[in-house]
């Protein structure tokens, strides 16, 4: 009987996991799909983000019931508690990626009829690049259970706030020198807000591994251990 029980929980794990695993994949491609929707003015694209958005915050929600049903019929102690915590904390930020990129898909929306600009988004799309890697290499450590991985995207995240500050100096002088494009500067600056975000989510979800795995908590800088401390 307690095999069995053993057996259930780590079905009913398993099914919280592969949740979390499914609206990860549903929200990096709607965040693929509004940048793209951005490069191409393509208002019809942008229309298909917005739809997809019901559907992640419903995942949200199936994610938060599914893991506190699982607390309160288990009581979980010490990793199995971990990784709860650490599925529904990731839900919340994968979440709020899919706002992030519901604001993009609005914001391409709003230049749809204006001219494609002559760099065609090269900066965005070199920090969009950066900001969807992150997102789909903390996916992969979140189902290999790699803190390693988790600790790179992690380090990843400075290379986006300096792409970000970049784009924030060039667009400042673009507005100076080019007044009549003001309206699409503006464009970027937000959408590269919205990235710079992104970027951070995608951080947390790498510090929720190290937590899961290491029993650590390296939010606001914590230090992450190696073998030296041991």
């Amino acid at each position: 009987m307690n095999r069995h029980i053993s057996e259930q929980f780590d079905t009913e794990l398993d099914s919280a996991r592969s949740l979390l695993l499914e609206m990860g994949g549903l929200v990096e491609q709607q965040l693929q799909q509004a940048c793209l929707s951005l490069y191409n003015h393509d208002s019809e694209l942008a229309d298909e983000v917005k739809g997809g958005d019901k559907r992640i915050n419903r995942m949200e929600v199936d994610i938060d019931d599914l893991c506190v049903q699982i607390i309160a019929r288990r009581q979980p102690a010490a990793t199995d508690l971990r990784t709860l915590i650490s599925i529904m904390k990731a839900s919340t930020d994968l979440e709020r990626v899919g706002d992030e990129a519901q604001r993009i898909a609005k914001m391409a929306r709003g230049v749809a009829d204006l001219e494609l600009p002559v760099d065609q988004y090269r900066d965005i799309r070199t920090m969009a690049d950066q900001v969807i890697g992150m997102l789909a290499s903390a996916l992969d450590a979140f189902a290999r259970l790699s803190a390693d991985s988790a600790v790179s995207v992690i380090a990843a995240d400075q290379a986006v706030d300096d792409a970000y500050d970049a784009i924030i100096r060039e667009l400042g002088d673009e507005m100076k020198a080019q007044p009549e494009q003001t309206e699409r500067s503006l464009t970027v600056l937000w959408v590269a807000r919205a990235l710079e975000r992104c970027g951070d989510h995608a951080k947390n979800l790498s510090e929720y591994i190290v937590y899961l795995i290491e029993g650590q908590d390296v939010r606001h800088g914590g230090r992450i251990k190696d073998g030296s401390d041991q």
